[in-house]
């Protein structure tokens, strides 16, 4: 059984001294999670702004959710994700999706979610857009982006700057369990 689906079994009193078993999934978060706009990184990646809204740091590896600024054309890579799923939820704009031969249009208040595995990729199609991606477990994604973006301390969306070098994208992708496996999309 994997990580995510062991059980751990703890063992605490309860109020009468008595112990009892408590159920539990490791990477459960066990402090409260609370970040706002100064503690969390803001990057160019791949044309566009991604905030790092919860990072697999904060959240014990359960999950990250990052948040995407782009224009027209702010797209990756087709890829897919060894170890987790990604769930977009498109906040304002359109997105295409692909997913294998699956082709789809997500607009506002869509969600889209990427099991692990499958090959992927999107790309705005409308002026801008923004939208959320959830990565679970995290640790994944939120680390490549970190490591490929660059960091932006801006009020206005980032000029596009220069791209990473494929070969290089595709190394730092594959070294947090990423694998490239075909051009980016086109709007």
């Amino acid at each position: 059984m994997d990580r995510a689906h062991r059980l751990v079994l703890e063992y605490e009193r309860n109020e009468e001294g008595a112990r009892r078993t408590v159920t539990s999934l490791p990477g459960n978060i066990t402090t409260p999670v609370i970040t706002d706009p100064d503690t969390q990184p803001a990057l160019q990646f791949l044309g566009g702004l991604v905030r790092m809204r919860a990072r697999a740091a904060d959240t014990a590896g359960a999950y990250a959710l990052l948040e995407h600024t782009g224009e027209r054309g702010y797209m990756s890579p087709l890829h897919l994700h060894e170890s987790d799923e990604e769930t977009f939820l498109v906040l304002d704009g359109t997105l295409r999706v692909e997913v294998g031969n699956d082709v789809r249009s997500v607009g506002a208040g869509a969600l889209a979610l990427l099991p692990r595995g499958l090959a992927h990729g999107f790309v705005v199609t409308s002026p801008t857009a923004r939208f959320l991606t959830l990565h679970t477990p995290g640790g994944g994604f939120d680390a490549f982006v970190e490591e490929a973006g660059a960091p932006f301390s801006g009020a206005v969306p980032p000029e596009a700057g220069p791209m990473p070098d494929p070969e290089e994208l595709t190394r730092m992708a594959a070294a947090h369990g990423i694998q490239i496996v075909g051009p980016p999309l086109m709007p």
